[in-house]
């Protein structure tokens, strides 16, 4: 009797709880209902949205929103937003406003400000900071090509400092009998900065330097060439110990004197003379 009176109880507070739950969808539904002439229908995005999007039917959808909430430059038809381009990040569920598209072009144009260029130019995996670069970096553009005098001599320079990247992705392509990968990078340039990119394309390779996006400093950097980098640089400096005490004479110029320091006396000394300056005398 005991187990059947608890099963009875069970049962019954089941039945409650269901028969309050129609209840409450019930009065909920009445109340929607009732203010029905205060919802207004407003246009959302389905999915997330990046910019550059061409808006098509499947990625909107309608909601109801009560009318005091519904944002100016909002959209209750889905058709009337056919074709029209994001230009901004856009949420699941975010009400579609005017202000967040454009009618205008769109893609990587709508992220290119009045008076610049957008230019691409493509790097290989080590020129091209090993695939590091991302959109929104700054960086540096190098160019490596051979002097068109007779000395061909390489020659590297800066030809852009700090310029933003638009947009960096990774594609393959056949280079003779291999397949190689490249990163193709968009570039942030004014119209000088777009017709040096296509001269340097063309005549030589280009390399990028990554820079910290709090550096902003545009500094003067000398060409480099092969030769220099190769050429043996002077004078050498030349360590002699000569009763335990170092002197540093650099060659070729002959020092007038040299400091020597034993203990805490400090002094200037005329150097040793060598045996070939001593044969001399």
């Amino acid at each position: 009797m005991r187990r059947i009176g608890i099963f009875i109880v069970v049962v019954l507070a089941i039945a409650f709880a269901v028969a309050a739950s129609g209840l409450t969808y019930i009065y909920l539904k009445s109340a929607s209902a009732e203010k029905g002439l205060d919802l207004e229908p407003v246009v959302v995005a389905v999915r997330d949205l990046t910019f550059g999007e061409v808006l098509e039917g499947d990625d909107m959808r309608v909601v109801l929103f009560p009318k005091g909430s519904v944002a100016k430059g909002s959209y209750a038809v889905k058709d009337s937003l056919l074709g029209q381009v994001t230009k901004v990040f856009l949420m699941e569920n975010e009400p579609i406003l005017d202000s967040k598209l454009s009618s205008k072009g769109g893609g990587l144009s709508l992220l290119i400000s009045p008076s610049k260029r957008a230019s691409s130019i493509e790097v290989d995996k080590f020129s091209g900071v090993s695939g590091f670069i991302l959109p929104g970096d700054r960086v540096d553009v190098i160019l490596t090509v051979d002097r068109p005098d007779k000395s061909r001599d390489a020659v590297a320079k800066t030809i852009l400092q700090n310029v933003e990247v638009l947009a960096a992705g990774e594609k393959t392509q056949e280079k003779g009998n291999k397949v190689i990968t490249v990163q193709s990078v968009t570039l942030l340039v004014d119209p000088e900065g777009a017709q040096d990119l296509a001269l340097a394309t063309n005549e030589g390779k280009l390399h990028l330097a990554l820079r910290n996006p709090t550096d902003d400093e545009i500094v003067t950097v000398d060409p480099v060439t092969k030769s220099g980098i190769l050429q043996e640089k002077k004078p050498k400096t030349q360590v002699i110990y000569r009763d335990r005490i170092k002197e540093v004479v650099k060659e070729p110029e002959r020092p007038d004197s040299l400091t020597v320091i034993k203990g805490a006396t400090k002094k200037k000394e005329a150097p040793a003379m060598t045996e070939e300056e001593e044969s001399k005398m």
